[in-house]
């Protein structure tokens, strides 16, 4: 959450020449209704559960940039689901993501009163599931884009045009 994944994803999947989603709003389209409404109804094991299925879903179609909420990498199964994909984790800190999303009521994870704690604790699972991290603190999301596709495997640029590929390292 904070990261930037819904303004990366998309310049990174542009780049790419590939489609992008983003998995709640796959899910809030699936589901018709609202992530905070599923929470709500269920609790977070109800949405997880939901969020692992959508998951699952999603990876068996085509390539796309798939950009994933701040939490669907603590579902095991969905860590399973993961380790034959590339997946980029967008680095920030605490305090930086929460100044980003602000107050936003659409996120039923903002109102826990242990957030930080949430924070700390899904910080090993990125790094467990994350084929390449980039810091996004302090940066913009072009900046962040241009990391990302430098240090993805030359055999995932291959949809980037000459002049895209000559800025990046082989």
């Amino acid at each position: 959450m904070g990261a930037g994944k819904s303004t990366v994803g998309p310049l990174l999947a542009g780049g790419l020449g590939l489609p992008f989603a983003d998995l709640d709003e796959v899910i809030e389209r699936e589901e018709g209704q609202p992530i905070r409404e599923i929470f709500a109804a269920g609790g977070e094991p109800a949405f997880r559960a939901v969020e692992h299925q959508a998951l699952a879903s999603f990876l068996a179609g085509p390539d796309a940039v798939l950009a994933l909420g701040g939490g669907a990498v603590e579902h095991p199964g969905s860590q399973r689901l993961l380790r034959p994909v590339s997946v980029v984790y967008l680095q920030v800190d605490y305090t930086e993501a929460l100044r980003r999303v602000g107050g936003d009521s659409g996120r039923p994870m903002l109102a826990r009163s242990d957030l930080a704690e949430v924070y700390r604790r899904r910080l090993t699972a990125y790094e467990s599931v994350a084929t390449l991290t980039v810091p996004t603190g302090g940066r913009g999301a072009d900046a962040v884009c241009r990391d990302v596709l430098a240090g993805l495997p030359q055999e995932q640029r291959a949809g980037l045009s000459q002049e895209q590929r000559a800025g990046y390292p082989h």
